[in-house]
């Protein structure tokens, strides 16, 4: 009798465990982000000896697909796992081929966020990105944060949206070799 016992209970830890993972793997969803828009830097062409370039440029006044927005959403498991310390945003950037005396950097304006769900005295915001920080090509970069106060246990994703960013490619001069040279900048979503 005591085998039977102990073979039970063997049986209902294990469906016990395999219940656990099934819930949480439920819970688990993917993070987002969408970017829209691809900036083409407009370097003019330089016609007079002895003249160089601007060096900087960006997509500041760009409209358009020369416009870059980014959104997202990070879903409620996520951030109940996060309540306390929020979520951050990373950039690095791959060459494609590149030059090692361009520089990139990238800043945001604007940028909404919305709680989606049953909430109660819940606040998300976005915070930093609002200066130019420089893209590494080796180390991901925080680029902004997204802060989270209140209740989220009910909460099934935080939206993010409107987040316009400016890109600034620096270092053009006539010393860095005619070429077309280009990069990809890849976003990730960690925990803060």
């Amino acid at each position: 009798m005591k085998m039977n016992c102990q073979f039970l209970r063997k049986a209902c830890i294990k469906r016990l465990i395999y219940i656990t993972f099934v819930l949480i793997s439920s819970c688990m969803e993917a993070q987002v982000v969408n970017v829209s828009g691809n900036w083409n830097a407009s370097i003019p062409v330089i016609t007079e000896a002895g003249s160089n370039y601007a060096g900087t440029y960006d997509n500041s006044g760009s409209t358009g697909t020369n416009q870059i927005i980014l959104s997202g959403t990070l879903p409620g498991s996520f951030l109940n796992l996060l309540s306390s310390s929020g979520a951050k945003m990373t950039m690095r950037y791959t060459p494609n081929p590149w030059n090692s005396s361009l520089t990139l950097a990238a800043k945001r304006t604007g940028g909404t966020t919305a709680i989606h769900g049953v909430c109660l005295f819940c606040t998300s915001s976005i915070n930093g990105g609002a200066t130019y920080i420089p893209i590494s090509q080796t180390a991901d970069v925080t680029f902004v944060t997204f802060s989270f106060s209140g209740v989220l246990g009910l909460a099934n994703s935080v939206t993010f949206a409107d987040i316009n960013l400016i890109l600034q490619l620096a270092g053009v001069s006539v010393t860095v070799p005619a070429n077309t040279y280009s990069a990809r900048i890849v976003f990730t979503i960690v925990a803060n």
